[in-house]
């Protein structure tokens, strides 16, 4: 997901042989030829070159497209690619982590490189991952993508392709712009200003530009929109029931049925409240009652977040001195101060707990205490028994106190709204320094580039509206003062006070890269294609990271967010690369041109796993006439496993899953009910569905960490296309191009993830000695997945580490078509232009196959769902239509996504097919003067809103990231020069 590119918007996109996201230049005259004298580096290549065309296909998203679009986040604009799946964005909520991220074809957004005028960007955390919110929109030139493997020209993770963010260090004046947006429902407001000016020094030796950005977003909340404001469930009956969350306000009290000693069944909490779902008092004074989930289920959306709030501040400068006619030195800067806002509803306390009848009897009716003291009369009579046939007592480790007269122990949903939303605060302060030199080598011809550059994130998190499960359990066990939780809006502010903990956590990530290269011209072969050009360099980069969690976070004390460990790790890698470009012919017959392409790279890892790796990439390309290119590369690329899948400490996480055991399928005899069997559901529990005793929410609880053994993965992509230029229809160009990436030895959550662990053993080898089955660890009472720590100390979890043992697929076709034509009249000029751009993607796979050798696949491309994730359309386009009049121009753009289907064969939800998905975007932009340009425009014009989504939703009973939340949405925006 990136952005922007070419000042010159229709000149690069209908000259060149690259594909380009036009859009209109802005009140500028028509497109004109390129000075073909001067040489430029192209992204996918450090050779200079005369021309824009490259082997490998080039999409080019010109700055104007950003302005059109009112986008000052990067993430708008470069999420609407047909090549891109829209990874976090500014409407994740939940997960979130307030960051921006890009997921190029699909394959993950840790497979493809972001850069930055050619050079490496900062990243934000242990995986490595570029936050696009760290580069400014406003300062863009454009905005390059490049399809397929390119580790060989610029090193590890260039598997999908590499985005170059191409920001403008020439600006020579002062500029001053500032946007401001707002949603039809008057909420959501957006702002954003910056300034940025350059000048030259040092008698014209020298050059500066230098830049400040601000931006702040305003909250939206789920519940400010009719679709989103009650959480959707599926019915069972092909509709929609009240979803949220079991864990309600008035706390939800149960046990197990039944305790098995000796092959006996004796009773525990059958017969009581306590039973099943467990007992609730919904007021607060009246005794408990059986929980009934269609009416006293907790809605939670309302509080969470839609649109996340954001205020970033944005400075950098580049700089550059010709000290004399060899050495030019260079600089760069950059600092970043990003905070964003997440807020989930309040804290879901679930857990087993010591409960001390006498200390939370004044909170209790008669009744209750009654049924607490029979709960713990039958629990010393299990234990008596289990005494008597010599096993230990039915609790142990912190449950142990649960064995004594007068304390049982309860499964515990409650949800603390007395102490408000959890609110989770990233402040994130990143810089990035770089220094060089370059020039001529002497009289040879050829030239040096040499830089270092250091970038550092820091990101402080801070988590409120915490419950400390410690104090939680104090308040229960008579060891604190007794607290209320026995009814909703129960517990009172001291009570609060007494259980409530604040925690901070920090990400501290490290990159530093040395680069150095020399480039030339060898000899010319004669055939009139030119000399031979070639790059020979070495790149020296350290990667450094570490999550530092709350000591309270990590030990599992803190109630509200996911527990997590520490991760730090680091390693580095010492790289020897070199390209050539070889033309062999040019204005030859049948040889308009031909040239063909060769890189290398050999890397050489500190992590012992990987060592010394090498990658590849060949690529020709051929013009038999003036009209007509064909173009093809093939290449190999690797990526080294990140910090995170390293080094990362374990993680709880809580992924959309249905169990495989909660669905009907597995009440009938056969394989899938006799492993549910075997892996300790109880039969009385299986097949009831979601919400039930087995699976009380959508989600179940799981935990991930690294593996320091991981190899590097590794691909071949290929790409084959044509551009097309006809003589015949002036102004015209079409490009199509297929590509086709596989890569092998992939990493990636054992299994695939949790619901394809979950498929594997229960639908695949359904084998409960399976290594895939050993991975799930479920309540001894009741079989679920809920995280409650078992007597023997265990949770009750999925555990899911990373792994290399998976594969990925992609391939499709890339369309592009540019036409412009002039006309003979205008409203405000005797003549005028119409421009048109269509750009799209048809994806024919996209396939997941969770563990190699093994006949399991899984096919994302036309799909969406819990194991997919973010649909993928099949079929992705935008395309845009403007009028340029003399100072006016006026566009109108269209996307389009085809419809997905869900994903999970076994389960038949409400929705199986998600619809094709269209929105119209009108814009209106005037050069009021030469220094003066005014914009106004407004998105999704329609109003079009989300197909409504129950158990197979992401968040907000859709996917946020893809269709549009906020509904019509209106921008004005000024800019001046001077």
């Amino acid at each position: 997901m990136k952005s922007n590119f070419r000042n010159s918007l229709l000149a690069s996109t209908l000259l060149i042989g690259a594909t380009a996201f036009a859009s209109p230049a802005l009140a500028q005259s028509g497109p004109s030829e390129a000075d073909s004298s001067d040489a430029i580096v192209v992204t996918g290549s450090r050779i200079a070159r005369p021309s824009l065309d490259t082997a490998a296909p080039l999409s080019v998203i010109s700055a104007e497209e950003f302005k059109l679009s009112g986008s000052v986040n990067v993430e708008q604009v470069i999420n609407l690619l047909p090549s891109v799946i829209p990874g976090t964005t500014g409407f994740s909520n939940n997960p979130g982590g307030g960051i921006a991220t890009l997921n190029l074809r699909g394959l993950g957004s840790a497979r493809n490189i972001v850069l930055v005028n050619g050079r490496r960007w900062m990243f934000y955390d242990t995986a490595q991952t570029v936050d696009l919110n760290t580069i400014p929109a406003f300062l863009l030139e454009g905005v390059d993508v490049v399809t397929g493997g390119a580790s060989a020209v610029y090193g590890s993770d260039a598997i999908a392709g590499v985005v170059n963010f191409r920001l403008r260090n020439n600006l020579s004046g002062f500029e001053a712009g500032a946007q401001y947006s707002v949603t039809e429902a008057g909420d959501g407001t957006r702002f954003n200003g910056n300034i940025a000016f350059g000048s030259d020094f040092g008698d014209g030796r020298g050059h500066i530009t230098a830049y400040a950005e601000y931006y702040r977003r305003d909250a939206v909340f789920q519940g400010d929109r009719d679709f989103s404001r009650f959480a959707l469930a599926d019915n069972g009956a092909g509709g929609f029931a009240p979803g949220g969350s079991s864990t309600i306000p008035a706390g939800r009290f149960s046990a197990p049925a039944t305790a098995t000693v000796n092959g006996v069944a004796l009773n525990r909490a059958a017969g009581t409240v306590f039973n099943g779902f467990g007992g609730i008092s919904r007021d607060g004074t009246s005794s408990l009652s059986p929980y009934v989930s269609a009416t006293d289920i907790y809605n939670y959306a309302p509080v969470n977040f839609l649109q996340v709030p954001q205020e970033r501040y944005l400075f950098g400068a580049f700089a550059d001195y010709e000290i004399n006619d060899y050495v030019t030195a260079y600089s760069e800067v950059s600092f970043v101060n990003n905070r964003v806002d997440n807020v989930l509803a309040a804290t879901p306390v679930t857990g087993s707990f010591n409960v001390n009848i006498n200390a939370v009897s004044p909170f209790l009716t008669a009744a209750d205490v009654t049924a607490l003291r029979q709960l713990d009369a039958n629990e010393t009579a299990i234990n008596v028994a289990r005494a008597a046939n010599g096993q230990t007592p039915l609790f142990a480790g912190l449950a142990a106190a649960a064995n004594a007269t007068g304390v049982v122990q309860l499964a515990i949903n409650r949800r603390t709204i007395e102490s408000g939303g959890r609110a989770n605060l990233d402040e994130r302060n990143a810089f990035r320094v770089l220094f060089g030199l370059k020039g001529n080598i002497g009289e040879t011809g050829l030239k040096y580039d040499a830089y270092y550059s250091y970038a550092r994130t820091r990101n402080a998190n801070v988590q409120q509206g915490n419950i400390s499960r410690a104090a939680f359990q104090r308040g229960l066990d008579g060891t604190d003062p007794a607290i209320d939780i026995f009814g909703p809006n129960t517990l009172s502010a001291a009570s609060i006070r007494q259980i409530s903990i604040v925690a901070q956590n920090n990400d501290i990530s490290t990159l530093q890269v040395a680069n150095g290269t020399v480039s030339g011209n060898l000899y010319d072969l004669g055939w009139g294609g030119g000399p031979i050009g070639f790059v020979v360099g070495g790149e020296y980069r350290r990667v450094a990271s570490q999550f530092i969690p709350d000591t309270a976070l990590s030990s599992g004390d803190v109630i509200g967010f996911n527990a997590g460990n520490a991760t730090s790790g680091s390693y580095d890698v010492k790289e020897g690369f070199g390209e050539l470009r070889i033309p062999i012919a040019a204005n030859q017959p049948f040889f308009y041109s031909l040239e063909l392409s060769v890189q290398g790279r050999y890397s050489d890892y500190s992590i012992r796993s990987i060592g010394g790796v090498g990658t590849y990439a060949f690529g020709l390309e051929w013009a038999p006439i003036r009209d007509i290119k064909f173009r093809g590369q093939y290449s190999r690329a690797v990526r080294a496993p990140n910090v995170g899948e390293l080094f990362g400490g374990l993680q709880t996480g809580f992924p959309t899953v249905t169990d495989p055991c909660a669905t009907a399928a597995a009440r009938a005899p056969g394989g899938l009910r006799n492993t549910c069997l075997a892996t300790g559901v109880p039969a009385a529990n299986i097949g009831l569905g979601v919400p039930s005793v087995l699976q009380a929410n959508t989600q179940i609880q799981a935990q991930f960490g690294g593996n320091p053994n991981l190899n590097a993965e590794e691909s071949t992509s290929y790409t084959f296309g044509a551009v097309l230029r006809p003589s015949f229809i002036p102004r015209l160009s079409l490009t199509v191009d297929y590509f086709n990436i596989e890569i092998g030895n992939s990493i990636a959550t054992a299994g695939g993830g949790v619901a394809n662990i979950l498929n594997l053993c229960y639908n695949v080898f359904q084998d409960p000695n399976n290594g895939f089955c050993r991975l799930i660890n479920r309540n001894v009472g009741t079989g679920s997945l809920d995280g409650q720590i078992n007597p023997n100390g265990t949770a009750s979890v999925v555990f899911g580490g990373a792994a290399n043992l998976s594969s990925l697929s992609t391939s499709g076709i890339d369309w592009e078509l540019n036409y412009l034509q002039p006309l003979d009249f205008g409203l405000v000029s005797s003549s005028s232009k119409l421009s048109f751009n269509f750009q799209g993607t048809w994806t024919d796979k996209n396939t997941f196959v969770p563990v190699v050798g093994q006949n399991t696949s899984i096919e994302c491309a036309g799909f969406f769902g819990n194991t997919c994730g973010t649909p993928q359309s099949k079929w992705k386009f935008n395309s845009r239509l403007s009028w340029l009049d003399g100072p006016l121009t006026t566009s109108l753009r269209w996307r389009h996504l085809s419809a997905v289907n869900d994903d999970d064969v076994t389960t038949l939800y409400t929705v199986e097919r998600l619809a094709a998905y269209d929105v119209f975007d009108l814009t209106m932009a005037c050069e009021v003067t030469k220094n003066l340009t005014l914009t106004a425009g407004v998105s999704n014009i329609g109003g079009r809103t989300p197909q409504l989504i129950g158990d197979n939703q992401e968040q907000a009973n859709t996917y946020p990231g893809v269709y549009d939340v906020l509904g019509r949405d209106f921008f004005v925006a000024a800019r001046v020069r001077f």
